[in-house]
């Protein structure tokens, strides 16, 4: 027989959102004919701009023609991409990033699962709690995470984010060697503010850690005092990584592109303890492992810079974003607390007293016949939060709230 490797045995099951989808459907055949209105998986529903589509027709017409066809690109993406991104989302905010600091990939999911491939197996790990699991189930799978309880794993510090510390993740106490942040806060929808990731640079870099730095929505930042990117933060360069995605941003779910940033000052040490350029191993790992995005998508996530791209981007935004005031404002009608949904599209709701995160679920499903995600999917602090995406359609969105005003959870 296969050996296999035991990491993944260790994982749980089911992956979170597959069980929402499971109960789901258990209750669609239960009860044919319900409409259910889905807000758990963070999936978009408006269609892909305008600009974009053009750019993806356009590339796909290079594609037929000898003059203007691409095989395999450059595994660190087209430089007409990276050109652009080095310009609109740092140089516009006064940040220097280079080209070849950024890499161009499928999307923020795989890259942040990825990026432990040029790190070693005896890093010690830090999560803020609750958390997407990506980061925790992919730490498990190299081997990381030690053992697992049923509610957290052994060698994972878990930084929790609760209404009681205002959702800003405590500083941590196991001297980790890897710290993960995602801001705006996938799944709470809450914020940093400048001073406070400050201090998270200050603390990586009086460490020696390095931070991990997921910011997937920072287009939904509304806040001048919210940093869109850690490298607003002097110092940063030192001692992150960042990550961000055109999915949320642009709907670009199903197309898949996104990109990380690793800056050439960004150093590591090897088993002699010399300096080792991070930068200069991601790149060798995308080279071994990844043929690059496809020139197609590359192209409509060029046309997203457009004076045209940028106008319909923030429009979709601001169509997600106007959801997310109506469900905050539909929720707190309903008796319950809510946060997030201010500069992030998701709302997080804390249950009433007594109801857990799934208890909660089923409330909702049976009840309003709208579906969420319970909290504790995200960590053990999640337990008894429940987050409801604003991604779903404004009639839909409408929808809910309607139906949540009829039926006081309480």
């Amino acid at each position: 027989m296969i050996k296999v490797n035991d990491n993944f045995c260790k994982l749980p099951a089911s992956y979170l959102f597959s069980e929402v989808a499971k109960r789901i459907e258990a209750f669609r055949r239960q009860n044919p004919g319900t409409e259910i209105i889905r807000m758990g998986i963070g999936d978009v529903t408006s269609p892909i701009c305008a600009a974009a589509v053009r750019a993806m027709k356009q590339a796909a017409d290079d594609q037929s023609r000898k003059e203007t066809f691409h095989g395999y690109g450059p595994e660190q993406g087209y430089e007409f991409l990276r050109a652009k991104i080095a310009e609109y989302d740092y140089k516009a905010r006064g940040i220097d990033i280079a080209v070849d600091e950024i890499f161009i990939s499928d999307g923020a999911k795989s890259d942040t699962g990825n990026i432990g491939d040029i790190l070693s197996h005896g890093c010690k790990i830090a999560v803020t709690d609750p958390v997407y699991p990506v980061y925790v189930d992919t730490n498990v799978m190299a081997g990381r995470a030690g053992s697992y309880d049923g509610n957290r794993w052994s060698n994972i510090e878990y930084l929790p984010c609760t209404a009681e510390n205002g959702f800003i993740p405590p500083m941590p106490v196991d001297n980790p060697d890897v710290i993960y942040l995602c801001y705006p806060n996938n799944p709470t929808g809450t914020t940093l503010s400048r001073d406070i990731l400050a201090q998270w640079v200050d603390y990586a870099r009086s460490h020696n850690a390095l931070i991990l730095f997921d910011s997937a929505y920072e287009a939904y930042i509304r806040h001048e005092d919210i940093p869109h990117s850690i490298y607003e933060i002097p110092g940063a360069k030192e001692v992150a990584i960042e990550f961000r995605s055109y999915s949320k941003t642009a709907g670009f779910t199903g197309l898949r592109c996104g990109y990380t940033v690793v800056p050439k000052q960004l150093h590591g040490v090897d088993a002699n303890g010399h300096s080792v350029s991070l930068n200069a191993l991601w790149n060798r790992r995308q080279c071994t492992k990844f043929n690059g995005a496809s020139y197609i998508i590359q192209r409509a996530a060029e046309a997203l810079y457009t004076d045209e791209g940028r106008r319909e981007v923030k429009e979709t935004i601001d169509y997600y974003m106007r959801n997310a005031a109506v469900l905050r404002a539909g929720v707190r009608a309903a008796g319950l607390d809510v946060y997030g949904g201010e500069d992030a599209p998701y709302i997080w709701i804390k249950t009433p007293d007594g109801v857990s995160s799934w208890e909660f679920f089923d409330i909702l499903l049976k009840e309003c016949n709208v579906a969420g995600t319970p909290g504790s999917g995200f960590g053990p602090a999640g337990e008894g939060y429940f987050r409801l995406t604003a991604f779903g359609r404004y009639e839909d969105t409408m929808k809910a709230v309607e139906r949540l005003k009829r039926f006081n959870v309480k």
